[in-house]
């Protein structure tokens, strides 16, 4: 038995002590937004934060997450697609499949938190998850653009990536 405090809540469940976090959430708590990608904490579609720290939650066993300490899973992030990622991700069509995004999203809110300005390069250096359709372009555009909507400025972007630029 684990007891977990998971976007804010509670939750005891019945798990062996080398269960994934990942399957933990998804199977055991429901909340199936973090995905399963690789198995072996390369690609990040498992990406929680833990603590405030981005956790690659599929090679982590929930035994290693303590009584105390807070998961933040990507249901976690906003209710209503308020949070400033998730505004700019809509803003700009950053996903096209959409597999990897909660986990691309999970990343983005912990740089920002980190870096509310960041640069290219620090995009590139921090945004280490993996999108197999290649939207790295419009990845960096929409961390760029959740840092002027968090920043208070809202005002719409010229234009968003196109096919050719991304």
């Amino acid at each position: 038995m684990a007891k977990l405090n998971i976007n804010g809540k509670a939750h005891d469940v019945q798990v062996e002590a080398d269960t994934p976090l990942l399957w933990t959430l998804r199977e055991q708590v429901g909340l199936t937004g973090t995905k399963y990608g690789c198995g072996v904490a390369q690609c990040g579609a498992c990406s929680v934060h833990i603590n405030g720290q981005l956790t690659r939650s599929c090679s982590m066993p929930v035994s290693a997450v303590k009584p105390g300490d807070k998961v933040l899973t990507i249901e976690g992030i906003s209710r209503n697609n308020s949070h400033p990622v998730q505004q700019a991700w809509a803003e700009l069509d950053v996903p096209q499949c959409g597999y990897c995004q909660s986990g691309q999203i999970m990343a983005a809110v912990a740089l920002l938190k980190k870096t509310p300005k960041p640069t290219d390069q620090q995009i590139d250096e921090a945004m280490t998850n993996i999108c197999r359709c290649g939207t790295y372009q419009r990845i960096r555009a929409g961390v760029h653009r959740a840092a002027e909507i968090a920043s208070g400025r809202t005002a719409k972007p010229a234009a968003k990536p196109t096919a050719k630029s991304a």
